[in-house]
């Protein structure tokens, strides 16, 4: 009869090891997989990104354009990078909806038994939200187009443009999934995120000239941190030009990843 011999410490080492950053970034990948696969099974993910910059692009543009800039043409260049900041920026809030649900149905109760980084989970879907956001910027810029909307930065003011918006959403992202992490609900996550998007994406530049507002609220728009990126996505996509609104926006959203990626996954860590 043959006796094994099992060494606990070595397998409890085995089992309590770190995953390598290659390992975290195959799991990142699989969970965005997942998601994505979700996502095709379930169209009505897209509903708010393809019918959104489609309603708030041909309303604004012919509500506003006359009363604004006198026609609807002359109101394209202020009011498209506006709505490319928004739709993107108030996208980014269905991340923090989707993982209250997943975490309320028990489904990150199956990843606890899992040898996976913590970040994994987290952070999968939000890579595949890049997609989204993606989505939405493009169809944006494509109506606008549409309507009569030339950016004088070209193709490469566009990509630019785009990719700011989407980093800038993909960062804020991390804020609501940290909500999501401690909000009892979906409905408390969905009702909480608009209370925070909705006045800095409205009470910002990207709808009217600053020049034109009240003092009081002129000085909050300025110092808003969405006028920067509209600001930035203006200078890209109508001159393809770099400017510091560019900079301070980059500099912004990697700030708020350090700070809300480790802290979100410490939340989740709460759940396990």
């Amino acid at each position: 009869m043959t006796t094994i011999t099992i060494d606990s410490r070595a397998a409890v080492a085995r089992a309590q090891s770190r995953p390598s950053p290659a390992d975290t970034f195959r799991q990142i990948m699989i969970m965005a997989w997942r998601a994505t696969k979700k996502m095709r099974r379930n169209p009505e993910q897209f509903f708010d990104v393809t019918l959104q910059p489609v309603l708030f692009t041909v309303m604004f543009a012919y509500i506003f354009g006359g009363a604004i800039s006198g026609d609807v043409k002359s109101y394209l260049p202020l009011m498209i990078p506006g709505i490319l900041a928004q739709t993107v920026l108030t996208t980014s809030m269905a991340t923090g909806t989707q993982l209250r649900e997943d975490i309320d149905k028990g489904v990150f109760d199956r990843f606890r038994s899992l040898p996976m980084a913590r970040i994994a989970p987290l952070a999968g879907p939000m890579v595949a939200d890049l997609l989204r956001y993606t989505i939405a910027a493009t169809i944006t810029f494509a109506i606008g187009i549409a309507i009569g909307y030339r950016p004088g930065g070209g193709v490469l003011g566009v990509v630019a443009a785009i990719l700011l918006a989407v980093f800038t959403g993909w960062s804020l992202a991390w804020v609501f999934t940290c909500l999501g992490t401690v909000a009892r609900s979906a409905q408390s996550v969905q009702g909480i995120s608009m209370m925070i998007m909705f006045p800095l994406t409205f009470l910002s530049n990207a709808f009217v000239p600053v020049n034109t507002l009240p003092g009081w609220l002129a000085a909050f728009v300025r110092v808003n941190p969405v006028s920067h990126l509209v600001s930035a996505d203006r200078d890209l996509a109508n001159g393809a030009h770099v400017s510091a609104e560019a900079g301070w926006t980059l500099v912004a959203s990697v700030a708020v990843i350090v700070v809300f990626a480790p802290l979100a996954v410490r939340l989740y860590k709460r759940h396990l």
